[in-house]
């Protein structure tokens, strides 16, 4: 693998000043392609793998309480937290809290081999390296017995850390425009982290994490009958300063985190319908009094050396850093009708918590195992989010953001009974079907799916078997050929950037590691196994359907099958390391 760059033999343009032009360069860059794959280190600097949990020494460390299944709050079924109104709202204590983080961030498992152990999470992570960190600002509130203040969850210990000391006389005014209960929940990303293994590629995947993190996060407050939505309007300055990131006296020369989102969650009740409409940014002024602090401990150190510096990445998350304050707010009220969806499939009855704790990414399928066109349905119908409607009234987990869909599903079917194997392409807002059409070859079918519901906008494009095809343009990997089926996902790409801005190439990522998320738990329920793939060959992937230009682009790959589970690997409880404590 070379660190060359290509030549055209041509003298090299000035590199363009335009944000948007720089987040779209480094997109292009970091392709990968047949002959020649995006920079990377080449091989795995072992010694310096960078440690997978971020603490702050010095920070008061408030344990959570590690909760069994049985104990309250008890999971309800995975089916009811997709239904409105299905689960009863839980107040925010600290068993809540608790089983908030244990099922948005915390272990599932420790895995063994020999000598060598390491954790998994129930957030999916791109090669399980975890870049993404998650805090919480802690409101006043009587049952909750934690200080008013921001934290950072440690996940190894199931412990928060308390990170500055917030008055309730400033963090009241920062929660009064929102509604009863709430409280913010934010992310922010150690680009290190996957910088060590995958180079310059690595701002993609970190932009992945987060979003697989949003939607663990929104299903595990959908547990506990929480809403949650994505303060979008927010500038990144306000993300910093209230998550800290920006605050080099505690970071010192160690890795940096780059601030990512903030989210607003509370306890779901009536709301009346004169209620004020929710605000999607923060004010100012009381943003910055509280990053005054004052602030306690100084983040760890994750590996001794880093060898290359990517100052791609840097370029990346500089030119795509959101500048602009948005004033945008959205209606609170919402039709309190269970959305019903028998006529797809029978309902699973498992618990929810369980389906999140048993999520893992398969590593091999069995070439064999095939799904029912019932389930395959009902997997697709969960991605749809009813584009178009208010916010709070499309299904969870797409309440949480908040924005029309822009991710679109190429599909490569292979053992999906009743249905032909082929290509087929599933568009999340029906009303883009002709921008996709538009932006594809015109000579594809379109053809409407036999069997498929009406409301879920599926179209038939070519016949024949696409295994191979799916394994050779996902970096010649068998997992996409031998599964039921894989996926390439189709992002609105240069059309959002240049309307929205250019921090809209992270939330196009944020999208599809929400999509990942999705497909993650609905494979679980439906008793086989998926697995996100960010290698895959760009170019070659729109070559397929004859995307020429920067209109569409395939962001993230995804597939799901029967595993093949990997024997020689011993499992271990989560927090088999920490003694039981109530």
């Amino acid at each position: 693998m070379t660190f060359d760059e290509p030549s055209s033999g041509l003298p090299a343009e000035p590199p363009s000043t335009d944000p948007i032009d720089r987040v779209i360069a480094y997109h292009l860059r970091t392709k990968h392609h047949f002959n020649r794959y995006a920079r990377s280190l080449g091989f795995l600097d072992w010694a310096n793998q960078p440690n997978p949990f971020r603490r702050f020494e010095g920070a008061p460390l408030i344990r959570l309480p590690l909760l069994n299944p049985e104990d309250e709050p008890r999971s309800p079924t995975y089916d009811a937290i997709y239904q409105a109104g299905a689960v009863a709202s839980q107040p925010l204590t600290v068993q809540t809290m608790s089983r908030f983080f244990e099922l948005a961030l915390g272990l599932s498992a420790w895995k063994k081999a020999g000598e060598s152990e390491w954790a998994l999470r129930n957030n999916p992570s791109s090669g399980n390296l975890h870049p993404t960190e998650g805090y919480v600002l802690v409101p006043p509130g009587e049952g909750l017995d934690l200080s008013p203040g921001l934290y950072h969850y440690a996940a190894k210990e199931h412990s928060l850390e308390l990170r500055a000391d917030f008055p309730p006389t400033q963090i009241t005014p920062l929660l009064a425009p929102f509604p009863a209960g709430a409280f913010l929940f934010g992310l922010s990303s150690v680009h290190w982290r996957e910088a060590w293994k995958y180079g310059e590629r690595a701002f993609r995947y970190c932009n992945h994490d987060v979003g697989h993190a949003l939607g663990s996060a929104r299903l595990a407050a959908a547990t506990l009958g929480w809403t949650m939505v994505l303060l979008d309007g927010v500038d990144q300055n306000q993300v910093a300063r209230l998550l800290g990131t920006h605050r080099q006296e505690d970071f010192g020369d160690v890795e940096p985190e780059h601030p990512d989102c903030l989210a607003v969650i509370w306890p779901h009740t009536d709301v009346r319908p004169d209620a004020p409409d929710l605000p999607l940014w923060l004010d100012q002024g009381a943003v910055k009094e509280l990053a005054a602090g004052p602030w306690h401990g100084r983040a760890n150190q994750l590996s001794r050396e880093h060898g290359v510096h990517w100052e791609a990445i840097d370029e990346a998350a500089d030119a795509s850093w959101k500048t602009r304050e948005e004033i945008r707010a959205i209606p609170l009220a919402r039709d309190p009708q269970i959305r019903s969806e028998a006529h797809h499939v029978a309902q699973a009855m498992s618990d929810a918590a369980t389906i999140i704790r048993q999520r893992r990414s398969a590593v091999s399928f069995d070439g064999r195992t095939s799904i029912s066109a019932a389930t395959f349905f009902r997997i697709l119908h969960r991605l749809i989010p009813q584009a178009h409607e208010p916010l709070l009234q499309r299904p969870m987990p797409w309440d949480v953001l908040p924005w029309d869909p822009a991710i679109h599903l190429l599909l490569f079917i292979h053992r999906v009974e009743d249905l032909t194997p082929g290509l087929y392409v599933l568009a999340r807002d029906a009303k883009k079907v002709p921008f996709l059409q538009q932006a594809m070859n015109p000579e594809l079918e379109w053809s409407h799916v036999p069997g498929c519901p009406t409301d879920i906008p599926l179209y038939w494009l070519l016949q024949g078997n696409a295994q191979r095809l799916a394994a050779q343009v996902s970096c010649h990997q068998g997992i996409a050929g031998d599964s039921a089926f894989s996926l390439g996902m189709l992002a609105e790409f240069e059309g959002r950037l240049r309307q929205g801005g250019p921090w809209w190439y992270s939330r196009l990522f944020w999208e599809a590691g929400l999509v990942g998320q999705v497909l993650y738990l609905e494979a679980e329920a439906a008793g086989v196994r998926g697995t996100g793939i960010g290698c895959f060959f760009d170019d070659p992937v729109h070559e397929i359907v004859g995307i020429k230009d920067l209109s569409i682009q395939s962001l993230y790959h995804f597939t799901i099958g029967g595993p093949v589970d990997d024997e020689r690997l011993m499992t271990l409880p989560p927090y088999h390391h920490l003694a039981r404590r109530s």
